[in-house]
Formats: structure tokens, sequence, C-alpha cells
């Protein structure tokens, strides 16, 4: 039985998994990710660890599935987009990884709308102009470090790094090139001109590739790096929170994934795009679909900030039974988790973390469930522009590490008004990306067989009682902002 395997190059963890085409999970492995924030915003990571963890977790995944490399037939990756990865002609990286969501580029974007007709723009490439753009971190490594641009003769996303470890060939996977910016909808390919808005040449951009596509086999390097079998086809890959909502089931009009990870994601699946300049724009995984979308720049990361440096030593489930503890608005507290800056719906990189209404009544559980309430009220946030976009949503999904807590998910269906489900089986994109090998080597036909892997689980139902108390907390959270955002600018632009 043909056997795929998938990795997923993340934000916080590098994470394989070994499918059947039954739909049997046979290993899964993982390895920590340092992500680096040297200056205020900023979010980077080295390239390297990413290719280390690889070849550790490929070797852990044979170990454990005792399968012999030759039964591989063939590999996926996913990861987080756009990362900016700079390599130079030796295929090396020039610095660290810029990540989606990096926040420095505030006068760079500021440029990029003086410059370019926005509605125009986002017509034509489906993306509004903002901090997420490759562009605008390509302005800023030329003013800032222009020698590690001058370095580059390749510019490509994370799992494409990966993938031309694996392979010795470059190539660029279409979601990456999407979001970058320099994707044209209306030709379904890179633009010079939009190119141009970055300041590069377009050679260092590979050639754009569906995600099911070969782009060749693993080389002698890689397999020795890996312990799999040289010559394994490896394929272009995909996006890691498209990955993550193909495989929870996100594939009908209506459905709609919560992603409770490092960053938080919202996704919905329809058949034709709406572009708004407060959401991304991405391709389904099923040819033909579209996945409007929203990525919060940092939710679990939050948490994890929290755990390690206010902890005290407790856990995240030690701080969730504090914040069950704790009655729905904190008693009183209102956060906002800006902590990276923001990137949709507000696309501000200036925004920053906000704890108000502190006094000395409060307790650790309510702080806590101050940051787990402040992720959900930045997904109602979401959910309120796909309605006014025109996006139905009809059923919500949660995934991730955070829907493993009873209590955040609490939390979230009674601030949502709505059901959320919760999977069983359910272990992230690097299922997707192994599924996506194995329609790219024939080992499955046609993307309905992803039910095999995932099913339904518990669903959270909502209750009436704190539903004034969340709709307090949301307007309180919205007004917080704005009241802030004007000081947010201001101390943005102090020396």
């Amino acid at each position: 039985m043909p056997v795929t395997l998938g990795l997923d190059i993340g934000t916080t963890s590098t994470i394989g998994i070994l499918i059947d085409t039954d739909g049997r999970t046979l290993a899964l492995a993982e390895q920590p990710v340092d992500l680096h924030s040297p200056s205020p915003g900023w979010a980077e990571e080295d390239p390297e660890q990413w290719w280390a963890n690889v070849g550790a977790v490929c070797q852990e995944l044979l170990a454990h599935s005792h399968l012999a490399p030759a039964e591989v037939a063939g590999i996926g990756v996913t990861g987080m987009l756009p990362a900016v990865v700079l390599l130079d002609r030796d295929g090396r990286p020039v610095r660290r990884s810029i990540q989606q969501s990096d926040g420095r580029v505030g006068a760079e974007v500021a440029a990029l709308r003086r410059e370019v007709d926005e509605a125009s723009f986002l017509a034509r490439t489906g993306n509004g102009i903002n901090q997420q753009l490759v562009a605008t971190k390509l302005r800023w490594l030329a003013a800032h470090e222009p020698a590690a641009l001058a370095r580059a003769r390749t510019l490509c996303g994370s799992y494409d790094f990966v993938v031309g470890r694996l392979t010795g060939e470059r190539s660029l996977e279409r979601n990456w090139a999407l979001e970058s910016g320099f994707y044209d909808l209306t030709t379904g390919d890179l633009a010079d001109d939009l190119v141009a808005l970055g300041g590069i040449d377009r050679t260092l951009l590979p050639r754009v590739r569906d995600g099911h596509e070969v782009v060749g086999g693993l080389t002698a390097l890689a397999a020795a790096h890996t312990g799999l079998a040289p010559g394994t086809p490896v394929v272009a890959g995909c996006a890691d929170h498209i990955a993550s909502a193909f495989v929870a089931g996100i594939t009908a009009p209506g459905d709609c994934l919560l992603k409770f990870g490092g960053a938080g994601d919202i996704l919905l699946a329809t058949p034709e795009p709406r572009p708004d300049p407060r959401l991304f724009l991405d391709l389904h995984i099923v040819p033909g679909l579209y996945m409007p979308n929203g990525c919060m720049a940092a939710s679990g990361a939050v948490l994890n900030w929290f755990v390690h440096e206010l902890g005290g030593g407790r856990d995240h489930r030690a701080l969730d039974t504090l914040a069950a503890a704790s009655p729905a608005g904190a008693r009183g507290l209102v956060a906002l988790p800006y902590f990276l800056g923001e990137k949709t719906p507000l696309h501000d990189p200036t925004a920053r973390g906000v704890l108000a209404g502190l006094g000395l009544h409060h307790t650790t559980g309510d702080v806590w469930r101050a940051l787990l309430e402040s992720v959900v009220m930045g997904f109602r946030h979401h959910l309120e522009v796909a309605r006014e976009i025109g996006y139905p949503v009809t059923r919500l999904v949660a995934s991730d590490g955070g829907a493993r807590s009873a209590v955040w998910m609490r939390i979230a269906a009674d601030a949502l008004g709505m059901p959320v489900t919760l999977l069983h089986g359910h272990p992230g994109s690097c299922l997707g990306a192994a599924y996506v090998a194995a329609v790219g080597v024939g080992a499955i036909e046609g993307w309905d067989a992803i039910a095999r892997f995932v099913r339904p689980a518990a669903t959270v139902a909502p209750g009436a009682a704190h539903a004034a108390t969340y709709a307090e907390l949301y307007a309180s959270y919205r007004e917080v902002y704005e009241r802030l955002r004007p000081l947010f600018l201001r101390r943005s632009q102090e020396p």
C-alpha cells in the first residue's frame, strides 16, 4: 500500500507525518523551532534549523514506522507563507528568514501605498497593500541590509526552500506567489511590473508550480540527511494554513476554520474570489475553489510568551484551570493580542499588546482568561468582516494546539455565538502535505478521499448566558485599539 510523507515547516515546530492511502497515520514526529525577535515587531527564523529538523524528523518517522526508505512513495512539504528566504548562488541562506508575521515594514507599506493605486492592485493581485507583501520586506532589506540583498540569487518561501534542499531544484508554489503580491490573477503567473515593485529582477524567482506537481527526486545528499531513498519524488507542496483547512474538511461554501496555533488563522471556502484589502486571498487545494483568509500575527505565541515570562512555572493546562475559575469577561480586563503588530483585518504593524483595566483584585487566572478572550475577539472581528464582504459563515471548525483547551473552546463558542466543531485525528498541515504528495505521485486519485483521514469529534454548543458580556467585551476590544492607535503610531516613530 503506498505511503507518503508530509513535512510542515511551522512557526514553532517542524512536524512530519507518514500516511497510507487507507487513511491511517503510521507515524508522527516533531522538532522545535526558534523564533527570533531582536527588535520590536521583528519575526525571523533560521532556515538551516528547518533543514536540520527535516533530517531529524524524517529519520524518526522511519524508525517509528519500521518502514524501509524505499516504501515512501512521495514527499510533500507545507509551511508558513509568505516567509522571505534569500539564498546565495550555492543555495545557502544569506540571512535569517523574514517571517510572514514580521511587522518592521510600516514605512515601506506607506511608501508603496503612495506609489500604487491600491484598488487596481487589489483587483489584479487579489490582495491589498499591507505588511504581508514580499515587496515591502525587500524594500526594507534594500534600505537596511543592501549587502545581503545583493548576495541573493534566489528568493523563495519556507517550504520552497526545503523542497529545494530535497531535490536540488528551484520552485515556487502557487500560493506563495499569490500572497507575495507578484502574481497576476488574470494571467495566473508572476508579472514583471509587480516584481519590480520589490526592486529585484525576476530571475531571482523560480518558476511557479501547482502544489501537486512533482519538482524532482531526492538527491543523494538529501537522502543521506533524511534516511530516505534517493530519487523519491517531491511535490511543490502547499501553504500551511490552506493545507490545514483542507484536511479539516473546509470544502463547502460557508465552512470556516479557526486555527488556534502560534498565529491565529481564519479560513473560508468559496467558489469565487471577492478581493478585499482587509483579508488575504489564496487558492484552495481543490482546483477551482478559493480560500479567503485572515491571520492574526500572534495568538498562541502570546500565550507561550506569558508561560515563559510570567507563568510562574505553570504550564498552559495549569493556567487554563485558573482561567476556568475566572468569569466571562475576566473581571473587566480587556486585552489586545497585537504583540507582533497586527495583520488582518487591521494591517497595522505599529499595534502592540495591551492589558487594560488591570487592578490589584485581578488574579493570574483573570489575566490568562483575558488573553484567551482577546484571541477570540480577533476571530470575531474577522467573522464580522467576512460577512460584510458577503461571504457566508455557516459552520465553524477549530484546529491546532489551542483546540485542545476546553476553556478556550468554551470561550470561542460563547463569544462567537456559533457551535464549534472539534476534530478527531487532525495532526495539522503536515497531513495536507502528505495528501498532496499522494495525489502528485498517483497514489490517490482526486481530493474527496481526505475524509478518510479526519473525523469530527465533539461540538461545543454556544451558551446564551454570556452573550451580552461578550458583546460588551467585543465593543471594548475594538474601542481600546481605536483610541490607542494614534499612540501606537507615534511610539513607532520615536527613535
